[in-house]
């Protein structure tokens, strides 16, 4: 018997920085035209990546695999400073679609390295986020648990302070950093939380979808780092949770005397899928949908100064 409820989480998908990312991608091809090469997927959701492909972005994963002179794309997750060097160098006309709330953690590991401060960074080895962070200063050394605190070795003589990938959860970052306050006695704490609101607010919102559901499912791709989280904060409340591309993955055994299911998306997830999810309930004797508000997101990024300039001088922007 399929679900006779379904609670859909807000807030959920996509974030003001994703939003900016994607509109970036898009409006750079209405401003310079095909082809504007992608550096790494803009934001990480097959979907969106494909449907950008089609319009007609080139992803890569190398900006020397781009040709002189051609638009490139930095992606939403961040790039290393070589990375923005070697395009400079290659003549490339660079939109930089970098996340406001990454670019800060940014400019935070610069400025802690100016004040000769070791830096630890909290985050998941290989992410494009933390690859793009950890390339701002030699000094940086990361941490995924507290046993990889426990592992450290910094110099003892300079003062230690933290930073953390966005898109992890406050939970998950908590016992990482009460060792780095064991650890290093006197730790600088950051002048402000490095994990992003909507990150927060979707694992909030995910945590009251887990206090009233059976069963939740989390529409985003294996790639999406918050995506995965989303999942985690279910599962920590005994609560099963599955992640999922689009409604084809849905597994229908899953749902066996399942009552009410939640349902939400990753930051990178557009609300198209989301919507197709619900069909393919209602398809099957879904009766009611209940949004569970947790709070309401008005933020907004603008655009890079080059692109917006650009698109002023483009008729059709």
């Amino acid at each position: 018997m399929s679900p006779h409820t379904l609670l859909l989480a807000a807030p959920r998908g996509f974030c003001a920085g994703v939003d900016r990312a994607v509109l970036i991608v898009e409006k750079a091809l209405e401003a310079y035209g095909e082809p504007v090469y992608v550096r790494h997927e803009i934001v990480h959701n097959k979907h969106v990546v494909e449907t950008l492909r089609r319009k007609g972005a080139v992803f890569v994963e190398d900006e020397n695999e781009v040709p002189e002179g051609a638009i490139i794309v930095f992606s939403a997750h961040g790039s290393p400073p070589e990375a923005f060097q070697n395009s400079k160098r290659l003549g490339h006309t660079l939109v930089d679609a970098t996340c406001p709330l990454v670019t800060k953690v940014h400019h935070a590991a610069r400025r802690y390295a100016r004040d000769d401060m070791d830096i630890v960074m909290v985050g998941h080895e290989g992410h494009q986020e933390v690859i793009g962070t950890m390339g701002q200063s030699d000094r940086i050394r990361l941490v995924e648990t507290p046993e990889d605190v426990d592992a450290l070795e910094l110099d003892g003589e300079r003062p230690v302070t933290y930073i953390t990938q966005t898109t992890l959860s406050m939970d998950e970052t908590a016992s990482v950093v009460d060792r780095l306050n064991a650890k290093f006695p006197g730790l600088k704490l950051p002048k402000s939380d490095d994990i992003c609101y909507a990150t927060q607010n979707r694992q909030d919102a995910v945590k009251q979808l887990a206090e009233r559901s059976e069963l939740v499912l989390v529409v985003g791709s294996q790639t999406s780092s918050n995506s995965k989280r989303l999942v985690e904060v279910s599962k920590d409340r005994a609560v099963p949770a599955y992640l999922i591309d689009d409604a084809s993955e849905i597994d229908e055994s899953w749902l066996e005397g399942i009552g009410t299911i939640g349902l939400t998306s990753g930051a990178s997830a557009p609300e198209v899928l989301v919507e197709e999810v619900i069909d393919w309930f209602k398809e099957r004797g879904l009766a009611t949908v209940d949004t569970v508000m947790v709070i309401d997101e008005d933020v907004e990024f603008s655009m890079p100064s080059n692109l917006a300039r650009k698109l002023a001088e483009t008729p059709s922007g």
